[in-house]
């Protein structure tokens, strides 16, 4: 029996119930605009993004805001969907990708203000089925592939994508529940699924994907450790430091840090050859990261504490008053850091390397 999505689940969950009140009946969020809704960023939001100098934030319901100074402020722009957006992403002050509930992939070409759907779950439901309908041979990856797709559509396109992840202006990839991955070359124009592609036989949900010191990892679900293997074109398991479902990885100066639920986290100086854990000083399940210059690197907790390391993920400590309801997301401007939970966009200043 395959396991929930514990972690973003119970996060949109909680998130949907505190955003109810503004919203009335039902309409399907793979074809109502999102709502506008005037105190959107002071309610749940789970990701934040830059885009230049411009900040990008998206959360439950569709709603996506953007703010052109340093989050003092924050606008509400038209989306065309109201599914819960989880995680975005940009390349460039003016191109970007959101992903979230319902497999939609959202698209910007000029830094936030406009968003065009590029995919969604039943769109993505019937490309996997095609795909994999046309490739010959009937080996154990191929056969999974197809009754995965299968499934796909039994559930109506009703998965989410997770997180998101671009190297270029054109290589991107997004990722989901029960292992769907896809890949486009040309910005999201086309894309291609990789389920035969993934060293993940019990179909486990791919929480988050990024690129570390030239390599591409995914981490996912009961300790779930891939990389990018370029030769094969495929993503490859590697031994992993938890058994515990990782959300979350990050670089530290030379070292890579994973993260998840209950407070653990590990650190790698070898790219994930070997692996020590992090003695931290909470048991919350941690959520986001952030990265700072001079090897610095900030964690956040679904207990809203702000833990930094100074000495390239080794050790940490605390950072001030916790943030009410949990940190999902972080991003950084300055010497400020940009925090996306339960509370909405709220900003924290960070003290300056010595």
């Amino acid at each position: 029996m395959r396991n929930t999505m514990f972690h973003w689940l119970t996060l949109l969950a909680a998130a949907c119930l505190a955003s109810s009140a503004v919203y009335a009946g039902f309409a399907d969020p793979m074809h109502s605009p999102a709502i506008t809704n005037p105190r959107a960023a002071h309610e749940p939001v789970m990701a934040v993004a830059q885009a230049g100098q411009r900040l990008v934030a998206v959360g439950p319901r569709g709603v996506i805001l953007v703010s052109d100074d340093d989050a003092a402020h924050w606008r509400q722009v038209n989306v065309p969907v109201s599914a819960d957006l989880v995680a975005v992403t940009f390349k460039s002050s003016t191109l970007g990708w959101a992903v979230g509930h319902d497999g939609e992939v959202l698209h910007t070409a000029d830094g936030g203000n406009t968003w065009t759907r590029q995919l969604d779950g039943e769109q993505a439901a019937k490309l996997m089925t095609d795909y994999y309908a046309q490739q010959r041979g009937d080996s154990p990856d191929l056969k999974a592939s197809r009754e995965e797709a299968q499934r796909f559509v039994a559930d109506q396109g009703g998965r989410p994508f997770l997180d998101v992840w671009f190297d270029d202006e054109r290589s991107g990839w997004v990722i989901g529940s029960f292992n769907i991955i896809f890949h486009t070359e040309d910005g999201g124009k086309n894309w291609v699924p990789w389920f035969d592609r993934v060293d993940n036989p019990d179909a486990l949900n791919l929480h988050a994907m990024r690129r570390i010191n030239g390599t591409l990892y995914i981490v996912g679900e009961q300790g779930l450790l891939l990389k990018l293997d370029p030769d094969r074109q495929r993503f490859v398991a590697m031994s992993s430091p938890s058994k515990g479902s990782l959300f979350g990885l990050a670089a530290a100066g030379n070292a890579m840090v994973v993260y998840g639920l209950l407070g653990n986290a590990y650190r790698s100086t070898d790219g994930g050859a070997t692996w020590s854990k992090i003695t931290l000083p909470t048991g919350a399940s941690i959520l986001a990261s952030a990265e700072l210059p001079n090897g610095r690197l900030l964690l956040a907790t679904q207990a809203g504490e702000l833990l930094e390391s100074t000495d390239q993920g080794a050790t940490f400590h605390t950072l001030g008053a916790s943030q009410p309801g949990g940190v999902f997301a972080m991003a950084l401007r300055d010497d400020t850091a940009v925090l996306a939970g339960a509370a909405g966009l709220t900003r924290v200043t960070l003290a300056k390397s010595q």
